[in-house]
């Protein structure tokens, strides 16, 4: 009863693939090429961050693992309130998406380059908890 649905939106969702990958993202020639090229960089970068809080997950006690969890629940929370903050301004306008997924893309960059720093830390810094 729901395969023709089902079918659609595996269709679909080829074609946005497809389409992302087809994209010239350094010079994209419409809104909805720039909302797509936005989207994938967020993609990309969440794909990175979810790789680094592994790593360090792995590296910590179960309370740690516990209190790391927190952390970036919370974090995930304001990443996500800011952000709808800051692209108040275009709301319900054909930009919303592209200022949207930016500015997660760029939290989520640098949220990640914390969680890396938090890995990587150098031994015998005490305020290391993977140490």
């Amino acid at each position: 009863m729901h395969k023709p649905a089902i079918s659609l939106l595996l269709v679909l969702s080829l074609f946005s693939t497809d389409r992302v990958l087809a994209l010239d993202c350094k010079t994209p020639s419409s809104q909805t090429d720039m909302n797509m090229c936005a989207a994938s960089d967020l993609e990309r970068e969440t794909q990175k961050i979810n790789k680094t809080y592994n790593a360090l997950r792995a590296k910590l006690s179960p309370k740690q693992q516990k209190d790391l969890k927190e952390v970036q629940l919370a974090w995930i929370k304001f990443k996500d309130m800011a952000c709808k903050f800051e692209a108040s301004g275009v709301e319900g306008g054909s930009a919303y998406s592209m200022v949207l997924s930016a500015c997660l893309s760029a939290k989520t960059t640098q949220r990640n380059k914390d969680l890396d720093f938090l890995l990587n830390c150098p031994e015998g810094d005490l305020s290391c908890p993977a140490n």
